[in-house]
């Protein structure tokens, strides 16, 4: 669909971040579809910033392979990339598995119960058919143990490749197969709360890779 008309409000601080995550935030809910052409001016016109902060974070989202840039042509939304996703589900359910992992021996009752609370707006989201609202519940579930972690090579890697995975999210809580990820959270949590952490850190990873099947599913064109 066309860039929105309507102008976006970023705040004057932190252009760059703010840009790159409205622009992230539009391809990744298919506001920008894969294909689509993304011209700088009518990027500056929605963004209401500089064309400075637009291109960096086009060159951003390219690295975190959302789009792709052509010098002196065009920059576009790219297409599913399934080689790519595949490997940034394996760096994503691998960088959950060490922040769960390092997380287990600090996370607090609160923390537990916050995860707990996650996972009832979670499975809230998808009997709704929600995906929008189950990614975001998705999101503030494992983000308890990532924070505990306090581990900021894990955080920075999610923030790079966990975008990428978002289209694929989006496709599996919208269908059923998505309701198996509250047995699976609820184990992990039993785990962390029973203090083992490596069963815990298995679980966080195996549920992230559940995502695989749909890659070799309908989106992989077989």
């Amino acid at each position: 669909m066309p860039v929105p008309r309507s102008r976006a409000t970023i705040p004057r601080s932190l252009l760059r971040d703010n840009a790159y995550r409205a622009l992230r935030d539009a391809i990744v809910d298919g506001t920008l579809a894969p294909g689509e052409r993304l011209v700088d001016a009518e990027l500056v016109d929605w963004l209401g910033v500089s064309r400075t902060p637009i291109r960096e974070a086009l060159a951003r989202l390219e690295q975190a392979g959302l789009v792709q840039t052509r010098p002196g042509r065009h920059t576009i939304v790219s297409p599913l990339d399934l080689r790519a996703t595949r490997s940034a589900v394996a760096v994503v359910a691998a960088m959950h598995e060490v922040a769960v992992r390092e997380a287990v021996p600090h996370l607090s009752d609160a923390e537990l119960d916050a995860m707990r609370a996650a996972n009832a707006d979670f499975a809230a989201a998808l009997r709704d058919g929600d995906a929008e609202r189950a990614v975001d519940a998705d999101d503030r579930f494992h983000g308890v143990p990532v924070t505990a972690s306090a581990n900021q090579a894990v955080a920075t890697v999610l923030e790079q490749f966990t975008p990428v995975l978002r289209r694929v999210e989006r496709l599996r809580f919208s269908s059923l197969c998505g309701r198996a990820s509250v047995a699976q959270h609820d184990t992990i949590v039993a785990l962390c709360e029973a203090g083992d952490a490596e069963a815990a850190a298995a679980a966080a990873r195996d549920n992230w890779r559940t995502l695989l099947p749909l890659l070799d599913g309908p989106l992989s064109g077989d």
